[in-house]
């Protein structure tokens, strides 16, 4: 028997014998009947010095007493899996109560106002559920009350008005709902009030806040708070902390907030607010760090704002600011990051930077910057990420910056550069990603790249560079992306990548390589992109390349290969895409392609020499959607083509194909181009047979009248049964008399009134700012998620067509971690978005909703996958794409936890061509920084 199970008998028995062997107080016999209701024998073990043989519980660990009573419990991080213990309620000289991090589940009894000496009642980080007992208002001594992260609901009590010697009200991290009490006002001694992370919260906040005047944090982050930041704000002299980020504030920030003279921290971001940034900000002294970014802020910067001389971070970005950089920040010596992306800011980046000696991080990327990058960069000693990408700037890349030891992120895309890539640049040896997409670099790259040894990403792609890849690239052994695309390099490809063992991404495409392909590439394990598009390249495709199991794109198309396809290619069974057309491959085209039933995006052979006839191995492909063996010599019959439900684009022309089309939907639907140059390949079904006999052909004829006749008093007898049921019932649905036109991206076995018949309220499970969600189960039972779109408005014009966004999106894109669309329906006035049903909902209501435990290995693979899932969005699909709207609500969760993003609705392909403006309405949270790194306690306030 172990310890702990002793342990909890001994208490047990102990207790039963109380009345005949101790002199216990009622305290204690109170405290050790709530302890003999444990359930774990493990928690129990904690309490070993509870002993019953004492007078008093004085001594007891947890416990402390005054005059020989009870004064203070306080039991934190002790698993103790029980309700509240109600047998402590009528300790009257108890005034602290903490019992935190303990999962005590149940409801706070309305009976803790008989506690009447609590001074400080903290029942944080539990799983408490029910509302926020009004008797809490009885305890007149109260000071500190804290009750956040648990799954209390309902309002604030205005009774918590009358705890007027309150200095302490934490309630952030619960369900709670409805508008803050105008009592608020009445706590006159209050210091800190945080009650964000419930998303419930509404309405403004109440001008009474500002009778608060000794408040030092207020914290009302991720909630609904709407309306003006009330001008009385300004009133709160002692206000150190104002954190109300991602919520609904709108309107103008007020001038009188200059007035809150301690402001330290200003924490606005994520909201609607608009109008300038106040000149008065000059006034706060103290401020330390602002945070402004993705709001609808405009004008100029304020000149003011250099009297801040203690500004460590300024965070602007995603508004919609003008002008320059003000020559007054010269004075923020103590500036640690300064992020202003995606605006409209012009002008030259200031010299003056260089003299911010502690800046770690500058992001001006999407901006109208101009001019040359100040040498004086090079000076900042702390810089670790300099992001000015997607900008007008021109001239050469600074030789200085290699002075900035600590740099780890370098981003300098989009912009017109010029001259070469300073060589000092790779003896950083804390560089990790190196990004000068797209302008106008040239020379060659450095023999000494091999020196940047901590380098995992190097995209150099859309320039002028020439000459050999340098063989050093061998030696980045933590590479993992690397792009080197649309260049004029030449020479071979160096086998020494192959050294490259954590290669994810080779995209060489664009360029004049020559010779063939490195068989060392069999080394690159881990490799999902291989793209070696339109350059020079010859020799033939590596058996060996079939030991890339974790390929998921290979294209080769548009050089000179030769010889055949290897059936080694056949073990790459996580393709999805395979190009490998414009080449001169001959030979048949083997079964072992048909193991890779993953191949769903794209299969293109055409352009070759391949003859012989369609493996019947295609049949297992039953994902694709687009194929492409136009333009070779192949032969015999498309009959195995017919099984592949999930096409929705065949081009088969210039072959030798003959025999008849497979009679299914795709085949009739498709153009004649898709099958011409196929001189025996029966195309008109109706002619095939016309070479038999008289008899035949009249039999035949006979056939078609009939079937013609039959049909038509089929239609007739429809319409008029429609007719006679519209009078007699009337028409309850417009849509039910709207031709639907459905677009199917997947295999699917249902029709569309499959799905309409389903769209009822009980279906229902979902509902978010772009439309209805249903959950459908299908005649073969397939359970399919419905997004319903919200129907425009007569007369309105939407700012942005959510349809079409997630249909471009999600219709060309295959990732693990990204939800599947399966179809499209549209009839004119309602349109639908089929998806795969995830049985978990959404990663919100796990967290919020208590329906399922998450433990930290479930949370890590969620966070992992939806990571992912995002990296290949941006770094993986060309154009990138870029979500928008990334939240816990748009992230889903299946039966195994594994997360997959959804609502594209907000979505959008970032073309390089795009303006600064642009780019800044789609690029997400540029300018995001955990507000962990400014205050440990800011996380939720």
């Amino acid at each position: 028997m172990s310890n702990n199970a002793i342990t909890i008998i001994l208490l047990f028995l102990n207790i039963s014998l109380l009345p005949a062997i101790s002199a216990l107080n009622q305290e204690g016999l109170s405290l050790l009947s709530w302890l003999s209701t444990f359930n774990s024998s493990s928690s129990a073990a904690f309490f070993s010095s509870w002993n019953p043989s004492h007078q008093n519980p004085c001594r007891w660990d947890y416990i402390k007493c005054s005059d020989g009573f009870v004064s203070e419990i306080t039991i934190t991080s002790i698993n103790l899996s029980n309700s509240f213990p109600t047998q402590i309620l009528y300790f009257q000289h108890l005034t602290t109560l903490v019992l935190s991090h303990g999962n005590l589940t149940g409801e706070i009894p309305p009976s803790i106002g008989n506690l009447s000496s609590l001074v400080t009642l903290n029942l944080s980080f539990n799983a408490f559920t029910g509302n926020i007992p009004a008797e809490i208002g009885k305890l007149a001594d109260l000071q500190s009350l804290s009750l956040n992260t648990n799954f209390l609901h309902g309002g604030i009590p205005t009774e918590i008005g009358n705890c007027s010697k309150l200095q302490q009200l934490e309630l952030f991290d619960n369900h709670l709902s409805g508008k803050i009490p105008t009592e608020i006002g009445k706590l006159v001694a209050l210091q800190i009030f945080r009650a964000g992370g419930n998303s419930g919260i509404q309405g403004e906040i109440p001008m009474q806040i500002s009778n608060c005047k000794q408040l030092s944090f207020l914290g009302l982050a991720d909630t609904a708070i709407s309306g003006q930041l009330p001008s009385s704000i300004g009133e709160l002299k002692n206000l150190k902390t104002l954190s109300i980020y991602t919520s609904n504030l709108n309107g103008h920030i007020p001038p009188e907030i200059g007035n809150s003279s301690a402001l330290e921290d200003l924490f606005l971001y994520g909201n609607q607010l608009s109008g300038q940034i106040p000149e008065e900000l000059g006034l706060l002294k103290n401020l330390k760090r602002v945070l402004l970014w993705q709001n609808q802020l405009s004008g100029r910067i304020p000149e003011s704002l250099g009297n801040c001389s203690g500004m460590a971070v300024i965070d602007f970005s995603l508004n919609y600011l003008s002008g320059k950089v003000p020559l007054s920040l010269a004075n923020l010596v103590a500036l640690e990051e300064l992020l202003l992306s995606g605006n409209n800011i012009s002008g030259k980046i200031p010299p003056f930077a260089g003299n911010f000696s502690s800046l770690k991080q500058l992001e001006l990327d999407n901006n109208r910057f101009s001019g040359e990058i100040p040498p004086a960069i090079g000076q900042l000693k702390e810089l670790s990420q300099f992001f000015a990408w997607q900008n007008q700037l021109h001239g050469s890349i600074p030789t200085e910056l290699a002075n900035c030891e600590k740099l780890q992120h370098l981003d300098l895309s989009h912009n017109f550069l010029t001259g070469s890539v300073p060589s000092s640049l790779f003896n950083l040896k804390n560089l990790t990603q190196l990004l000068l997409i797209s302008n106008r670099l040239s020379d060659e790259i450095p023999q000494n790249i091999g020196n940047c040894t901590s380098l995992t990403r190097l995209r150099l792609g859309s320039n002028s560079f020439s000459g050999h890849i340098p063989s050093g690239i061998g030696l980045l052994h933590s590479l993992s992306f690397l792009e080197l695309s649309e260049n004029q390099f030449t020479g071979e490809i160096p086998p020494d990548i192959g050294n490259c063992t954590r290669l994810e991404m080779v995209d060489l495409r664009g360029n004049k390589l020559q010779g063939t392909i490195p068989a060392s590439f069999e080394f690159l394990a881990g490799l999902n992109v291989l793209d070696l598009s339109m350059n020079n390249i010859g020799g033939t495709i590596p058996q060996n390349l079939g030991k890339l199991t974790s390929l998921n794109k290979m294209v080769i198309s548009g050089n000179y290969i030769t010889g055949f396809i290897p059936k080694s290619l056949g073990n790459c069974k996580d393709l999805q895409l395979l190009d490998i057309s414009r080449n001169k491959i001959a030979g048949s085209i083997p079964e072992e392609i048909g193991r890779l039933q993953g191949l769903d995006i794209l299969f293109n052979l055409s352009w070759n020499a391949l003859t012989g006839p369609i493996p019947e191995s295609f049949s297992n492909l039953s994902k694709l959607a687009n194929l492409d063996l136009s333009h070779n010599m192949l032969t015999g019959s498309l009959r195995v083509l017919g099984g592949l439900d999930n096409l929705v684009s065949l081009d088969v022309s210039y072959n030798n194909f003959s025999g008849i089309l497979p009679d299914t939907k795709l085949f009739h639907d498709l153009p004649s181009a898709a099958f011409s140059g196929n001189q025996e390949l029966c195309i008109n079904r109706s002619e095939c047979h016309l070479s038999g006999n008289p008899h035949g052909k009249k039999s035949t004829r006979n056939l078609i009248m009939r079937t013609l006749f039959s049909v038509a008093v089929t239609i007739v007898v429809v319409i008029v049964a429609v007719f006679l049921f519209i009078r007699v019932h009337g028409a309850k649905n417009e849509d039910d008399f709207l031709d639907w036109h459905f677009t199917p991206f997947q295999k699917l076995n249902f029709s569309v009134n499959d799905i309409l018949t389903s769209l009822s309220d009980s279906n229902i499970v979902g509902k978010g700012c772009s439309g209805m969600v249903y959950r459908v189960e299908t005649p073969t039972k397939q359970v399919v998620a419905v997004k319903k779109l919200w129907p425009i408005k007569k007369g309105e014009f939407p700012e942005r067509d959510l349809f079409s966004a997630e249909v471009q999106t999600l219709g060309s894109i295959r990732h693990k971690n990204i939800v599947r669309l399966l179809g499209c329906c549209d009839n004119g006035k309602t349109r639908l978005l089929l998806f795969d049903y995830i049985s978990n909902g959404s990663l919100a209501g796990l967290l919020h909703e208590n329906r399922v435990f998450l433990d930290w290995d479930a949370r890590y693979k969620i966070i992992l996958g939806a990571a992912q899932g995002l990296a290949y969005l941006h770094h993986d699909c060309i154009p990138p794409i870029v979500h928008r709207d990334i939240k816990a609500n748009n992230i889903l969760v299946g039966p195994q936890f594994e997360p997959f993003l959804a609502d594209f609705g907000l979505a959008k392909l970032v073309d390089a061509s795009e303006s600064p403006r642009a780019a800044n309405i789609v690029a997400g949270s540029y300018g995001y920084i955990a507000p962990g790194e400014y205050n440990q306690s800011m996380d939720t306030a």
